[in-house]
């Protein structure tokens, strides 16, 4: 049986629903998981979905999925424009990672407009909303089909 595909969430995604709603949306994190992990089934895959407002936690995820899953999916929230430490971190996966965003970044504040993280993504997806969860669970398993 393959490995998990690890979906990894940074700061303050907690809040889907709530925090900015009108670049966010109103879908919960509850619901992103269920659409992932039902998206992820048809597709004949498991997810490891996670949360995190500690960098150190996300990191510690990154490092267990080194050994422990098939692909990254990483929504780093905040972190993307702060983080070298989790770019170190994705550095070490052998496996495809995808960098993941509700928002268009390139749109909004121009801090935003840097990515530590895509340096070691092997693909990104951004400015989908929540739908771009679903598109990625989907790369991903097109990736890991193609071998």
């Amino acid at each position: 049986m393959s490995k998990p595909i690890y979906i990894l969430n940074g700061p303050n995604l907690n809040l889907l629903g709530t925090r900015e709603p009108e670049i966010y949306g109103r879908m919960t994190l509850a619901d992103v998981k269920s659409m992932c992990k039902e998206r992820a089934k048809g597709r004949g895959l498991k997810i490891f979905f996670e949360q995190s407002n500690n960098e150190t936690q996300i990191i510690d995820w990154v490092h267990q999925a080194i050994d422990d899953a098939d692909g990254i999916i990483i929504n780093p929230a905040a972190f993307t424009h702060t983080s070298v430490a989790i770019l170190d971190a994705l550095k070490n996966v052998p496996a495809p990672i995808i960098e993941l965003h509700i928002s268009n970044t390139h749109q909004r504040e121009p801090f935003r407009h840097h990515s530590y993280v895509t340096q070691a993504a092997t693909g990104l997806i951004l400015g989908f909303g929540i739908n771009g969860y679903v598109m990625a669970v989907d790369a991903m398993a097109n990736m890991l089909e193609a071998g």
